[in-house]
């Protein structure tokens, strides 16, 4: 897969402080774009997380590896997703459209053809309501005792307008893939869709260090059978891409502008089916403030921590046939841009035929150590 790094960076990357990692063949390391150079500054820090966790990061030098122009090209270094040790936590359900969308995977029981007259009714009985709620109030409160009384309940609602939020362990450390890579959905699942999502980063103090881009892929028919395979259905073989790079917070990129994305979606079938989506983070239930405070009220993380946001765009566009909506086919391409964070692109397979995943902590230790870093 290739681009131009004008199409992956961010639009305004020249006042950006970007914090990435590539594969050189001395190993994976973490770099620093600056002055349309890409640097590495493994010298500093022998990890990402290592690196988040400092106060000088604009000002850090180091060997410059190429200039931004090579990026996405094959002249270029092979982009890795932009974290390391931290753990990739995810909240779900946290926008009202993507609430409704699980309450009908999973009275469909995964069956793509009943999600059609589901939807309707639904939308009927509670899309207005459930779009106006603040989860956690007392009008939510009183809007779940009404779903209640009318059999309308749902697991699914219950984290979209309850005081608690669904948050879950995403994918193991080391496993999330990077810009360009393959993104990898389970082969037996045929009802499935991206989910493009801003992707907080977080230091070991708690501390929100700035954002970056993800797809937490969904597949339907499996989390909508039972909740019980929300594990079967997340963690697979290259199903977390993350990336291009971590822009950090400063003076030109805040959590306000977070709260202001729009996050936008093309998927380029082999077939030459597209779709387009947005996400827009204005309409998020929770704040990305309380999903953290959430992720981090009865747990620590030392090496920090990725969090995704969740996900407005549940795609219910046809591409088949009538009524099934949309599902992925191998060979999509799944183009994920906001301004300010630039553009994840990942082409879609299998997780079986996805390049398998083998180089784990012990090897990253192993590496960093040969190489003088530790």
């Amino acid at each position: 897969m290739e681009a131009s790094s004008i199409q992956l960076l961010p639009d305004d990357h020249g006042q950006a402080i970007l914090v990435g990692r590539v594969e050189l063949d001395a190993g994976p390391t973490p770099v620093l774009i600056r002055g349309g150079l890409v640097l590495d500054v493994s010298g500093h820090a022998a990890t990402v997380a290592d690196l988040l966790e400092r106060d000088d990061v604009a000002s850090l030098d180091g060997p410059a590896i190429c200039g931004v122009e090579a990026l996405g090209t094959p002249a270029g270094p092979h982009l890795l997703a932009p974290i390391d040790l931290q753990c990739v936590k995810a909240c779900g359900v946290t926008f009202a459209l993507s609430a409704i969308e699980r309450v009908i995977e999973e009275r469909a029981r995964g069956d793509a053809d009943k999600a059609s007259t589901i939807r309707g009714d639904l939308e009927a009985k509670v899309g207005s309501g459930i779009r106006s709620v603040v989860p956690g109030t007392p009008e939510a409160a009183s809007l779940k005792a009404a779903l209640i009384e009318a059999g309308m309940w749902s697991q699914y609602l219950e984290v979209a307008i309850g005081p608690d939020a669904e948050v879950f362990t995403k994918a193991p450390v080391l496993s999330a893939v990077g810009w360009g890579a393959e993104i990898g959905i389970r082969s037996d699942s045929d009802w499935n869709n991206p989910e493009p999502e801003i992707v907080l980063v977080v230091d070991r103090a708690g501390t929100v260090r700035g954002a970056t881009l993800g797809n937490d892929v969904n597949l339907r028919d499996f989390e909508g059978r039972s909740a019980l395979l929300l594990g079967k259905a997340k963690d697979n073989n290259a199903s977390t891409a993350i990336g291009p790079f971590i822009r950090l917070f400063d003076a030109h990129f805040t959590m306000d502008d977070v709260r202001s994305a729009v996050v936008d979606l093309t998927i380029d079938g082999p077939e030459g089916y597209t779709l387009h989506g947005t996400n827009k983070m204005s309409e998020i239930s929770r704040d990305p403030t309380d999903l953290v405070r959430q992720a981090l009220s009865e747990h620590q993380y030392p090496d920090g921590f990725a969090l995704f946001l969740g996900t407005l765009f549940a795609p219910v566009q046809d591409r088949d046939h009538p009524g099934r909506g949309f599902t992925h086919k191998p060979g999509d391409v799944v183009r994920i841009a906001t301004p300010k964070l630039g553009a994840l692109v990942n082409r879609v397979t299998t997780s079986k035929d996805a390049a398998p995943w083998v180089f784990g902590i012990r090897d990253l230790m192993r590496n960093l150590s040969g190489r003088g870093l530790l």
